[in-house]
């Protein structure tokens, strides 16, 4: 065992939702480690991929709507027009609504599961025919604590963030033996967008706060060297795991 099994050196690494928070961080991570990174996202990619230039290292950021199923093909289109391969993927990119169930649109219900398991689904499929030929790679998803409980008020992100997990595992077991990783990160409660709802309600933020056993919210950066541990060789024999970056909250 050595540091050189967490290298990522010349490693090409697609990483959606990157703009911001989670996504932002783990590209940032990532070409500190070495690699070399495609970047997707809604929104506007400069300071991500100032982040990873200063690191000297590639960066081809496209912009992409991943409510349309359709975004995942163009996406590979580029990476591989750009890079010829993909070694790892991070399917980051999600979004949370949330209302009480009993009003909850199915407009809403859809957009959630367009963006968190519909394309989610066919990035982890496109991506792993060229892992497959390569016979070798990386997939990690971005699940959730609602990966395992059913929160309040997001029934869609809840329904979809434990299909993620379930995903991972049904992956798993049909790539493990091809020289493929597919696992996933629970991040626990993370200051992001997603959040900013609960952290306003003080009754809410401090309902959480005291909850978790490392006494504070995590940051974006705290998922990092899980994210480089899972793309690296150091985890060639972890399949179909979710690993909790919580601050201990499920251990609660």
């Amino acid at each position: 065992m050595s540091l050189h099994q967490f290298d990522l050196k010349e490693k090409v690494a697609l990483v959606t939702g990157a703009s911001r928070g989670i996504g932002q961080a783990i590209a940032g991570g990532f070409a500190a480690a070495g690699a070399n990174l495609a970047i997707v996202a809604r929104s506007s990619l400069e300071k991500t991929a100032a982040l990873i230039t200063l690191q000297n290292r590639r960066c081809l950021a496209l912009n992409a709507d991943f409510q349309h199923t359709s975004a995942a093909d163009e996406i590979i289109e580029a990476v591989l027009l750009e890079y010829g391969r993909i070694d790892i993927l991070v399917n980051n990119a999600g979004m949370i609504r949330r209302t009480p169930a009993v009003d909850y649109s199915l407009k809403d219900w859809d957009d959630v599961m367009n963006v968190n398991i519909r394309t989610l689904f066919r990035l982890c499929q496109a991506v792993g025919k060229i892992m497959l030929k390569q016979e070798a790679g990386k997939i990690i998803n971005i699940a959730s604590l609602l990966s395992f409980s059913g929160g309040i008020n997001v029934p869609a992100y809840a329904a979809s963030k434990g299909a993620v997990a379930q995903l991972t595992k049904a992956l798993a077991n049909e790539w493990a033996s091809r020289n493929i990783n597919v696992n996933a990160i629970a991040p626990g409660y993370i200051i992001t967008e997603n959040t900013a709802a609960l952290r306003k309600s003080a009754k809410r933020n401090q309902e959480i706060t005291e909850r978790i056993p490392a006494g504070r919210w995590g940051m974006p950066e705290d998922l990092v060297g899980t994210a480089i541990f899972l793309a690296s060789e150091a985890s060639d024999y972890v399949h179909g795991s979710v690993l909790v970056v919580d601050g201990g909250w499920m251990a609660r």
